[in-house]
């Protein structure tokens, strides 16, 4: 699936007067990646979305996407990329349709009815594509925006919060059809979010950023398995348990125990040896929880002294 890089940055930097937004930031995006692109607020995630959309200038460093100088390639460049920014917003007392077709008509591409039709049907609208906009979810708005980013048929999809606000069932939309975009369509995707659950969720690769740097970037799997997780044990006996374990090495390992729950910070091949160790001292484990999370990891590393 990773092939060409769709996105190259290189010591990306943002100045806003003695303010430094973005401060030397590296990332690598490559063809059919979910990219997740974390960080606290005021990490520079919005102003790197502007840079990549060139809506403003980077005060030092590189832009290339699809290989091309951003630059240079602007208008040949921004052809090959949807995006939604913030809220999107449309004439609420225009229908859906209408709405599409309208923009459709502004970005100065020809777009037909039929393809109307077939992102309405994409994000779960067409069913409702005569009705009014205003008559319309949060959700349903923040999918109507999906489409008008998904129009003129983009490679590249870039979405900055594109949950913000939403309850649960509508996340839940918004999730699965990036899952669709990226399986079935085929789509590469960069997706800034605060939601960590999400992004865990839908992202293969992520970025991690603080105060405009690279903090760590790879894939989710590799990074949330790369360091210690948090465990529970749940077992039968809890005065056997802490005289079996005050008795061996694994007592170095215990965090803290709550009556018959025993909480540990065990590497990922230790998770087995531990509870092969208790069953086999005649304990019953009747449950093994792992709690590490992307949250958990998004916090070690954005507390960490840059």
């Amino acid at each position: 699936m990773n092939g060409d890089k769709i996105i190259e940055i290189n010591s990306l930097t943002k100045d806003f007067k003695d303010l430094r937004a973005v401060n030397g930031l590296n990332l690598n995006v490559f063809e059919g990646d979910v990219f997740g692109f974390l960080g606290p607020n005021g990490a520079g995630k919005s102003t790197t979305i502007r840079m990549l959309l060139s809506l403003i200038k980077p005060t030092e460093g590189s832009i290339k996407l699809f290989d091309k100088t951003l630059q240079k390639n602007r208008i040949e460049i921004l052809k090959r990329i949807g995006a939604i920014v913030e809220k999107p917003d449309f004439y609420g007392y225009l229908s859906a349709f209408k709405n599409l077709e309208i923009l459709g008509k502004i970005s100065g591409k020809e777009i037909s009815k039929n393809r109307i039709m077939e992102v309405l049907e994409l994000v779960g609208l067409s069913k409702r594509y005569k009705s009014k906009v205003k008559t319309f979810s949060h959700g349903m708005k923040q999918r109507l925006g999906l489409g008008q980013a998904l129009l003129h048929n983009p490679d590249l999809i870039i979405l900055d919060e594109p949950t913000t606000g939403l309850d649960p069932q509508g996340m839940k939309e918004i999730r699965d059809l990036i899952l669709h975009l990226s399986k079935v369509e085929k789509k590469t995707i960069f997706l800034s979010s605060h939601i960590l659950s999400e992004v865990e969720l839908v992202a293969n690769r992520m970025i991690i950023i603080n105060k405009g740097t690279t903090k760590v970037e790879g894939y989710v799997k590799d990074l949330l398995n790369a360091k210690k997780l948090k465990v529970s044990f749940e077992v039968n006996d809890e005065e056997k348990t802490n005289r079996l374990l005050s008795q061996s090495d694994w007592i170095n390992k215990l965090e803290s125990q709550a009556k018959t729950i025993f909480m540990f910070s065990l590497e990922n091949d230790e998770i087995a040896d531990l509870n092969r160790y208790l069953v086999e001292n005649g304990i019953a484990v009747s449950a093994v929880i792992p709690t590490r999370s992307l949250e958990d990891y998004f916090l070690k590393i954005t507390e960490e002294v840059v």
